[in-house]
């Protein structure tokens, strides 16, 4: 399992996104970036997110 936490990614946020790949894990953050946080994911935004993706 993999995990990303938004708070992280600088906001103030709690949420955790769990997944089994990365890339669920970047869809997931790309939604909850956009519904909550009115941010839209660039690919330069999602390639700075894998680093901060790790395993459980």
């Amino acid at each position: 399992m993999k995990t990303l936490n938004c708070r992280d990614a600088g906001f103030d946020c709690n949420a955790q996104i769990k997944a089994e790949t990365e890339e669920a894990i970047l869809t997931q953050a790309a939604e909850h970036a956009y519904s909550i946080h009115g941010v839209t994911v660039t690919p330069e935004l999602a390639e700075g997110l894998k680093s901060l993706i790790h395993d459980e």
